[in-house]
């Protein structure tokens, strides 16, 4: 997502694929395509060197780990909010609630319709 909540990617996997290793693929297929990318905001999971090296290599940008709040009390941050208020709109898409779709294609498509319906209706 950029700053504006539009996705500048999207790629889905497999549920035995873990987040980090999608995101490093994601970085890979799509380095074209985010070439003008000069940094990248990740939670705590995606932390350390090897998907820093990734982020580096593929597209050049430095990664900005955005962690919670050590003291666990409820603070938005607003880094984590854009990304997480885009998860929210596609949650009410009731087709993504249940990965019912047998193709990653037909997957990715409808997240990509969802998006666009989002979209249509906030402009």
């Amino acid at each position: 997502m950029d700053i504006n909540d539009f996705p500048q990617a999207i790629h889905l996997t497999r549920a035995n694929v873990s987040d980090r290793d999608g995101a490093s693929a994601m970085l890979a297929l799509n380095a074209e395509n985010l070439r003008r990318v000069q940094s990248v905001l990740v939670d705590g999971g995606y932390s350390g060197r090897n998907f820093a090296m990734d982020v580096q290599l593929n597209l050049k940008a430095t990664t900005q780990v955005a962690k919670r709040n050590e003291l666990h009390k409820f603070e938005v941050l607003p880094q984590r909010w854009i990304i997480e208020r885009s998860f929210s709109w596609l949650e009410k898409y009731r087709r993504l609630w249940k990965n019912c779709e047998r193709q990653l294609h037909t997957s990715t498509t409808m997240v990509t319709l969802a998006f666009i319906s989002v979209f249509i209706r906030r402009f």
